[in-house]
């Protein structure tokens, strides 16, 4: 059974300018749209919880991990060209992590099933890369690099037939990473 239900609030605190500087808005869930809040944001906190943030509204665009600590000039130290626009709260899940991986859209060409960390889908599976995935159980990061680098997308439980939807229109993914911090 899957607890991905049982989680704890999150919380963020996002500031107009770096250093924690200026006005701030809070975040216990997600935010589609932080405009109407902030016109920018250049430093955040993250109180409890985990987050996705976004670069775009709707959580699209550039995504990044946020875990409990101080971000005081988040743009530099992550390579953001953009402010936060919207965020999710990345539940906590406790038990199995499960994800079938697909080397294309709509769940074409090779498959594997994942209950691990991958840092290589071509080394370990002979997959040249990973264009559809179906999400079981847990919470995963999928990067378009070899090693856990590179851009990344994040994927809950869900069917995804095909990443451009997602607006990762051509993008690859070579490794994935399970969700495991309590945060």
């Amino acid at each position: 059974m899957s607890n991905t239900g049982m989680n704890m609030r999150g919380k963020i605190t996002f500031y107009e300018e770096k250093n924690f500087q200026g006005r701030s808005y809070e975040c216990m869930n997600d935010c589609s749209d932080m405009s109407s809040s902030l016109s920018r944001s250049q430093s955040c906190r993250v109180e409890s919880g985990c987050f996705m943030v976004y670069d775009r509204n709707n959580y699209m665009g550039n995504q990044y991990f946020m875990k409990r600590g101080e971000y005081s000039d988040y743009m530099s130290m992550m390579g953001m060209r953009d402010c936060i626009k919207s965020c999710r709260m990345i539940p906590m899940h406790r038990g199995q992590y499960r994800m079938k991986i697909y080397e294309k859209e709509n769940f074409g060409g090779q498959s594997h099933e994942m209950m691990e960390d991958c840092d290589n889908v071509m080394d370990r599976y002979r997959m040249n890369e990973c264009q559809s995935c179906n999400v079981m159980d847990g919470h995963w990061l999928m990067y378009e690099q070899p090693q856990f680098r590179g851009k990344m997308m994040y994927m809950r439980p869900g069917e995804y037939r095909n990443f451009r939807d997602m607006g990762m229109s051509g993008q690859r993914f070579m490794s994935m990473r399970r969700i495991t911090d309590s945060c």
